[in-house]
């Protein structure tokens, strides 16, 4: 396949994901959303919940699967930078909210595992 950087895999990535939750009828919100303290891949609308999601890949899971990767340190960033979407975007405050992680894995026939509600603040030691 041939010599590839992290950021362009990364971008494909997330668009593969992005594709792929399109597919399945969620709206998108935002893409990259950017703060200080972290960056959160896609924030999207499924139905009536906002939705934040972590998007990762792993050629291969010899280790470790991609979906294993988003660990406590990881969701408390994603989760303070959810808040300050929020506070910067009011008027998705009332929504019902989200955690997801999309796993895409393999180079060749990648596999997408779409993992709903994959962490809540209550579980993360903020």
């Amino acid at each position: 396949m041939g010599y590839r950087t992290t950021g362009v895999v990364g971008r494909q990535a997330e668009q593969l994901a992005f594709d792929y939750l399109i597919e399945r009828g969620l709206r998108p919100v935002a893409r990259n959303f950017h703060s200080r303290g972290g960056e959160i891949d896609l924030i999207m609308l499924d139905g009536n919940c906002l939705t934040f999601i972590e998007v990762r890949y792993r050629a291969a899971t010899t280790f470790i699967a991609a979906s294993h990767t988003v660990d406590h340190r990881k969701q408390r960033k994603i989760i303070r930078t959810a808040a300050m979407f929020i506070a910067r975007n009011r008027r998705f405050s009332a929504y019902t909210m989200r955690f997801d992680v999309v796993a895409i894995e393999g180079p060749a026939e990648q596999t997408v595992e779409w993992i709903q509600d994959a962490f809540r603040p209550n579980n993360s030691t903020l």
